[in-house]
C-alpha cells in the first residue's frame, strides 16, 4: 500500500515544507531526507524523493525537507534568507517541527526517540551538521540519533579550498574561512566533531561532483575524535546512484538503516 503523504509547512517561506510519508505501523522510526545541489536554486527536495517510499516500506517515516537555498549557478534566484544563517536554520526548524507535528494529536504515530538524518552531497553536510547537540541554528526539540552523508560536502574549509561546486560554499556563507571563521566552525561537521552519534558516509570513487577524499578525511578524523562512524567507499560509484532507489549504493544505506 501507498503510504500516506503529508506537505507541511514548518515557516512561512514557500520553501520552508516538508513532505512527510508514513508507514502503516505506528511508532515508526523517522528519517529526516536533505537534498544536494550545492545548496542552490533549483535543485530542490524532488531530488532525494525516490528514495523515501522504499524506506517507508522498510517501516520508517521519512521526512523530506526543503529549505531556503542560495542562488543558482545559471543566476536561478535563491530565496530570501538563503545561505547563512537561513538554510541552517530551516533545516533546525524543519526537524523540530516534527515535534510539533507529533503534539498536535499524533503521538504514537513516530518515534522521536530514534530520528536519523540522511543527506545527499550538500545535504550530506547539512545532516552530519544538524546531528551536533550544541549548535547555534541546529534543531533543539528532536534530537538527531543517526546521520548519514552519502557523497557528503564534509569539511566546508577544505571544499572551499578546493572550489568545490565553482564556489559553493563561498556562496553558502558569504565570504572564504578568513572572512567568516566562525560561520565555518559554525556550518562545517568536520570543525565539529565528535559529533556523539552513529554515523555512515558513503562515498562513490567514480565521484565527479564531490571528491571521494573529503569523505576519506572527515571519516578519518570523526574516528579519530571518538564517534561511532562506518565509511564505505563504493568502487565505479557516481555520484548520482545515491538517489536511485534501485542501485547498489542505495541498497547498502537500506541494509545499514535497518540494522539498528
Amino acid at each position: 500500500m501507498f503510504p500516506r503523504i503529508a506537505t507541511m509547512a514548518y515557516g512561512a517561506s514557500q520553501d520552508q515544507v516538508g513532505d512527510l510519508y508514513l508507514p502503516e505501523t505506528a511508532h515508526a522510526p523517522v528519517i529526516c531526507l536533505l537534498h544536494g545541489g550545492y545548496w542552490r536554486m533549483p535543485w530542490g527536495r524532488d531530488h532525494i524523493a525516490p528514495l523515501a517510499v522504499p524506506l517507508t516500506r522498510l517501516g520508517f517515516a521519512v521526512w523530506n525537507l526543503e529549505y531556503r537555498r542560495v542562488r543558482g549557478a545559471r543566476g536561478e534566484l535563491g530565496a530570501a534568507g538563503g545561505g547563512w544563517p537561513g538554510t541552517l536554520q530551516d533545516v533546525g526548524a524543519g526537524i523540530d517541527h516534527l515535534a510539533s507535528w507529533a503534539a498536535s494529536g499524533r503521538e504514537g504515530r513516530v518515534d522521536l526517540t530514534r530520528v536519523s538524518v540522511v543527506g545527499h552531497s550538500a545535504g550530506g553536510q547539512l545532516a552530519l551538521w544538524a546531528a551536533a547537540a550544541d549548535g547555534e541554528y541546529g534543531p533543539r526539540r528532536v534530537r538527531v540519533t543517526a546521520a548519514v552523508g552519502l557523497a557528503p560536502v564534509a569539511d566546508l574549509r577544505w571544499a572551499f579550498e578546493r572550489r568545490c561546486g565553482h564556489g559553493a560554499v563561498e556562496n553558502l556563507l558569504g565570504g572564504s574561512p578568513e572572512d567568516y571563521p566562525r560561520r565555518y566552525r559554525e556550518a562545517s561537521p568536520a570543525e565539529r566533531l565528535p559529533l556523539g552519534v552513529r554515523q555512515l558516509v558513503l562515498h562513490g570513487t567514480s565521484d565527479e561532483d564531490v571528491p571521494v577524499e573529503i569523505s576519506r578525511r572527515y571519516a578519518k578524523a570523526a574516528a579519530a575524535a571518538g564517534d561511532d562512524v562506518t565509511f564505505k567507499e563504493l568502487p565505479d560509484t557516481p555520484h548520482m546512484d545515491f538517489v536511485d532507489p534501485e542501485s547498489d549504493a542505495t541498497a547498502v544505506l537500506f541494509e545499514w538503516l535497518t540494522k539498528e
